[in-house]
């Protein structure tokens, strides 16, 4: 191979990653890890559960070493009279003191995460997530009003590539780097909308408008399902949400506005337990 050849394809690379990777996140076989982060929430999940896991292997590794060093020290052969030591106050102190140390190094940066997943901030746009037994619908009501079903694709007409119980006809579509508000209610039962790539997981209630957030950091197909148990078809509820750029986000609104119904159309589904507050 020439070293014009290696360069062409060094170069080649660097421009597809600088570009940014399309991912498909879903869940894998025998996965134990998070999905790969793709939002800031689900970094800062993924940070703190790091964390947590770092803090709860000390623990487990001074409390079995204190346990061997007992076990060694104060066996009865070692140790064929017993103390008969009822109260030591620094013992007291310290099995205390560390316990509240250690909440304290764990409840100030769960505070600021809850804090971050709950402030919504101002968004650049809003989608309405309205679930209904076994599917979702979808309104754009700051992008053209317009609304459509996402239901699952059943297995015989999954096309190659198209995941089982995951895939749906229509993809919730969004742009990337956008801030997004996803307002959540339901039409019969309580649903939840949880896409574990972005960090987000919200309950759907009936006569009751919810709302979340995310920002998608990279282009791709992430998949998620209701996670709520909702009825005999809780299993077949799957959400698929793609995320593209945002000059094809804009062709494709210009698209779905001819494809789909206006969401104050009569004839479109409509939140009824919302509209009839």
């Amino acid at each position: 191979m020439g070293l014009s050849r290696v360069l062409a394809i060094l170069a080649a690379l660097g421009a597809y990653l600088s570009a940014g990777v399309a991912l498909a996140d879903e869940p894998q076989p025998w996965e134990t890890g998070f999905q790969a982060a793709a939002s800031p929430v689900m970094e800062r999940i993924e940070s703190f559960h790091t964390e947590l896991l770092y803090i709860i292997s000390a623990i487990a590794v001074f409390v079995l070493a204190l346990l061997i060093f007992v076990i060694v020290r104060f066996n009865q052969r070692v140790n064929p009279k017993p103390s008969k030591t009822t109260h030591n106050t620094i013992v007291e102190i310290v099995w205390t003191v560390v316990p509240i140390m250690i909440l304290i190094v764990i409840v100030i940066p769960s505070f600021k995460l809850l804090y971050f997943e709950g402030k919504i901030q101002k968004p650049d746009m809003i989608v309405k997530a309205i679930g209904h037994q076994w599917y979702w619908s979808y309104e754009y009501p700051t992008n053209g009003n317009f609304t459509f079903d996402a239901n699952l694709v059943q297995d015989k007409d999954l096309k190659p590539g198209q995941l089982r119980l995951l895939t749906t006809d229509n993809a919730l579509v969004v742009p990337v780097d956008t801030m997004i508000e996803v307002q959540i209610t339901s039409t019969d039962v309580i649903h939840a909308w949880a896409m574990p790539s972005f960090g987000v997981k919200t309950d759907g209630v009936p006569g009751k408008l919810n709302d979340t957030w995310f920002k998608v950091e990279q282009p791709g197909v992430y998949y998620g399902q209701c996670s709520e148990l909702c009825g005999n078809g809780h299993g077949f509820m799957p959400i698929m949400v793609q995320a593209v750029s945002k000059a094809d986000f804009d062709k494709w609104t210009q698209d779905a506005k001819k494809k789909f119904a206006k969401a104050d159309d009569p004839g479109a589904n409509q939140v009824a337990a919302i509209s009839a507050n």
